[in-house]
């Protein structure tokens, strides 16, 4: 099956998944960016819809991407830079210039930048930032897409927000909601978790995203104090039966 059908089968199985037809802005991006450079055997996991907590599902990206309702020559902040493959769609649709993302794990901005540049998306700022802080050099922004769960957006995001601009963001905890807040002087709603001064103008289904690191924090902690003692006592267990060298030796079977 040559690339064409195989996109053409992708785009079918996301408009069946999400439930309803793809945005045309977002169809155009997802028919024109390739997907190669964000799904090779690279240590980042190599695959949009796998477990890599840089990657997130094409559904949830859909769901994301539509939500923002980013337009050519908007100025677009992504929190959440991760293997690059968003930031790449949100590149075709508002170009690429307009497009900046900020990451706070080192190795992920390493590899957004490769992987952005493979697919002829050079030209998007990406660079090394707590997301917390957004990147005011080069606020205000149009659009400011998280890719990483919150309650409500950091105060300096919001603070970085462009007159009449949108926030996308996964609300919540666990499974979360695609939220679109936008500003608002209108009185306050005690039913709309919006933070104050902004109101929540869409929902777009769920979501499960990784939450939103702190500085030092390393990708896939667990929070959870229950959880994360009872997966390092599993851990030591696992070491204690085979040990590092049969992890090594069975790795190596696999070459």
């Amino acid at each position: 099956m040559d690339d064409a059908s195989l996109r053409a089968d992708m785009i079918e199985g996301l408009e069946h998944q999400i439930g309803e037809p793809i945005e045309p802005p977002v169809l155009t991006a997802l028919q024109r960016v390739p997907r190669d450079p964000f799904v090779d055997d690279s240590p980042r996991g190599g695959a949009v819809d796998g477990d890599d907590p840089h990657s997130l599902s094409l559904a949830t990206l859909v769901r994301l991407l539509t939500a923002l309702d980013a337009d050519e020559g908007d100025s677009v902040l992504v929190v959440g830079a991760g293997i690059g493959y968003s930031v790449a769609l949100l590149a075709a649709i508002a170009g690429a210039r307009r497009v900046h993302a900020v990451d706070i794990d080192r190795a992920a901005v390493h590899a957004a930048r490769s992987n952005l540049d493979a697919a002829g998306y050079g030209a998007v700022l990406v660079d090394r930032a707590d997301g917390a802080d957004g990147l005011p050099a080069y606020a205000p922004y149009d659009r400011i897409l998280l890719e990483a769960a919150v309650v409500e957006p950091p105060r300096p995001l919001r603070e970085q927000l462009a007159s009449g601009g949108r926030i996308v963001y996964p609300r919540g905890a666990g499974v979360q909601t695609v939220a679109a807040i936008e500003p608002s002087t209108a009185p306050e709603d005690g039913d709309d978790p919006a933070p104050p001064g902004f109101e929540t103008v869409a929902t777009h289904g769920p979501a499960r995203l990784q939450p939103m690191l702190v500085d030092g924090e390393q990708p896939g902690t667990e929070r959870n104090r229950t959880r994360r003692e009872d997966a390092e006592r599993a851990e030591r267990g696992r070491q204690r039966r085979h040990g590092w060298e049969q992890d090594w030796i069975d790795w190596d079977d696999q070459l």
